[in-house]
């Protein structure tokens, strides 16, 4: 087994989780299997109980692990589906080593950080690299492990030690570290500066760690000299300093990284002497290009609670990236606060709700997402019936889908109280419920997690149809609330189709209106799948509806299976991107490198 470790230095948020994915399809692309683990220093046992201000999107993984969003990075660029034990925190460590300690397996040693804990984390290392990950037997080539945070944190320091044993004891040949680093450009010389990078790499080393590559980022390639400088004062030879700069969209970056030899620096540390082949990248590099060319722009209003960070919704913005592909349509998305919409902004902030709904009405869908908490739900609810009444495309999202019901009661039904027992536990007519297996009391790890089955009662339904007519298909859960089964019936009679369900027939999992050009709800979270050749089937729904391509969509995917729609319209013409990497105009909301 081989290990590539991915450590940052100078601030956070440089774009570690890109650069280690973009590392792991490089290495793909020469024929090597690829895994991935990111560790986590902070003491909480997982995401799941993290608000998305805090840490971004939770993302979650078949098998119900609530990891870090850097974990989603790696399932759409690699293509793999990883385990909870992909993603090593703190809590997770300590607490193995406490449940350890109190059995009296370390036969009454006084238990420490080293070597205990430094132990636990380089077996728990060793244990889930040889975890298969993509479908095939047998253990995986290469293991790509990025260390959250900054080098220095004081939270990091066990990990950066037992990492330090770690390349001791796996021996020379068999680890890799890459260190992504900030070389700024200041403003007032337009010089880049290399003493960031300097004293991060000091600090690496003095802590037991020699990089064996820099990846600098930095607004511009680096100039010659720059190099020669990061060479003689950080000890790496100038081949192995690779350039990191802005791009138009994320897809680019395996292609600088290739164009820059990276993988023969990197397969030259691990000894794979046995591999000449160069990277093979096209489908990458056409799926870039296209990205960079599209230009008939298709908006879709995002109508959420965290709109404030682009990162809470970070994979559905992904998905939606993957469906406009596809479509040959440039992707922009409109922010909307969902609070924005009510009344009550209304009176208090009239300018305000003014604009939020100038917004919702440019869009051509909409997409309310999932999330927790009563705040911004009845603008939530408000968002479903403006696109039910004015038949805009409409996907709904766990909670998304719940308020569309809550509103189809509300405005069709008559029942104006109609609500969740989450935001009133008093309504006299509860839409949506408490699910039996949750926990009020205790919030991680309590929910429905993880991919479930879903069956399909109508098949001639738009959503069936855009699955490929599949009789049952298994998506990922996130969520302790569901529609009320008692109230199935009496919706269904006011023309709210129930075409998706378990296996017990009791869970409501997807809805749709027949009559709408398109109105679907879910309870499940098809983003966490989508793949950017492979896009989530009700997300292009989405986008080929706003777009005017459902028909044709439709047709095409007639026996198809799912997920299988990859550049399904015709070609835009040539258009360029702005800085943002992500690829998505969003109403001046950029994230640079960071994912």
């Amino acid at each position: 087994m081989k290990y590539v470790l991915v450590t940052g230095g100078v601030v956070s948020g440089l774009g570690k989780g890109v650069t280690a994915s973009s590392i792991g399809v490089l290495l793909q692309a020469c024929g090597l299997r690829v895994t991935s683990i990111k560790i986590d220093p902070y003491l909480n046992k997982d995401a799941g109980t993290m608000s998305p201000f805090e840490h971004g999107e939770v993302f979650v993984l078949d098998d119900g692990g609530e990891v870090d969003l850097d974990l989603g990075n790696y399932e759409r660029f690699l293509d793999v589906k990883l385990t909870r034990d992909n993603n090593i925190t703190t809590g997770k460590v300590y607490q193995s080593v406490i449940d350890k300690e109190r059995k009296g397996d370390y036969l009454g040693k006084t238990v420490q950080v080293v070597p205990h804990i430094t132990d636990a984390i380089q077996d728990w290392i060793e244990r889930v690299a040889a975890i298969p990950v993509d479908g095939k037997e047998g253990p995986p080539d290469v293991c790509v492990i990025e260390l959250g945070g900054t080098i220095g944190d004081i939270e990091s320091m066990p990990f950066i030690e037992a990492l330090g044993q770690f390349s001791y004891r796996v021996g020379a040949g068999n680890f890799c570290l890459i260190h992504v680093s900030l070389v700024p450009v200041l403003n007032v010389v337009g010089e880049q500066k290399t003493k960031p990078t300097q004293h991060s790499v000091r600090g690496l080393r003095s802590l037991g760690l020699t990089p064996n590559i820099l990846a600098c980022r930095s607004t511009t390639e680096l100039d010659t000299n720059v190099k020669e400088k990061l060479s003689r004062f950080c000890h790496v030879p100038e081949e192995n300093i690779v350039t990191l700069y802005d791009v138009s969209n994320i897809w680019h970056i395996p292609l600088l990284l290739r164009d820059q030899k990276a993988h023969e620096a990197i397969l030259k540390v691990l000894d794979y002497p046995c591999i000449t082949s160069k990277p093979v990248l096209g489908e990458w590099t056409a799926r870039a290009q296209v990205c960079d060319k599209l230009n008939e722009p298709i908006r879709i209003a995002m109508v959420g609670k965290y709109t404030g960070l682009s990162d809470s919704y970070l994979s559905v913005l992904k998905a939606l990236l993957h469906a406009s592909v596809a479509c040959r349509r440039k992707l922009v998305i409109v922010w909307v606060s969902a609070s924005d919409l009510e009344d009550a902004t209304a009176i208090e902030n009239p300018d305000v709700h003014r604009a939020a709904w100038d917004s919702l009405k440019s869009a051509e869908g909409v997409l309310v997402p999932g999330g927790f908490g009563d705040r911004g739900v009845e603008g939530k609810i408000i968002a479903a019936k403006y696109a039910r009444e004015n038949n805009i495309p409409y996907l709904g999202i766990c909670l998304g889908m719940q308020t569309a019901v809550i509103e189809y009661a509300r405005s069709v039904l008559g029942l104006k109280d109609a609500n969740s027992t989450e935001f009133d536990q008093n309504t006299k007519n509860p839409c949506v419920i408490f699910m039996p297996e949750g926990s009020k009391t205790h919030m991680g790890g309590t929910m429905r997690l993880g991919s479930r089955r879903t069956y399909f009662h109508v098949t001639n339904s738009k959503a069936s149809q855009l699955y490929g007519n599949q009789r049952f298909i298994d998506e990922r859960h996130r969520h302790r609330y569901e529609v009320n089964p008692d109230m199935v019936s009496q919706l269904e009679k006011a023309g709210l189709s129930f075409i998706g369900k378990d296996e017990s027939g009791r869970r409501m999992q997807i809805i749709e209106l027949g009559s709408h050009p398109y109105f679907i709800g879910v309870q499940f979270h098809p983003e966490f799948k989508s793949r950017p050749g492979k896009p989530s089937a009700l997300f292009l729904g989405l986008i080929a509806a706003a777009s005017g391509q459902l028909d044709a969509l439709l047709k095409k995917s007639v026996g198809t299976k799912a997920n299988g729609f990859t550049n399904v319209m015709s070609a835009g013409s040539p258009h360029r991107y702005g800085n943002g990497i992500n690829g998505i105009h969003s109403n001046g909301n950029s994230n640079g490198l960071h994912a």
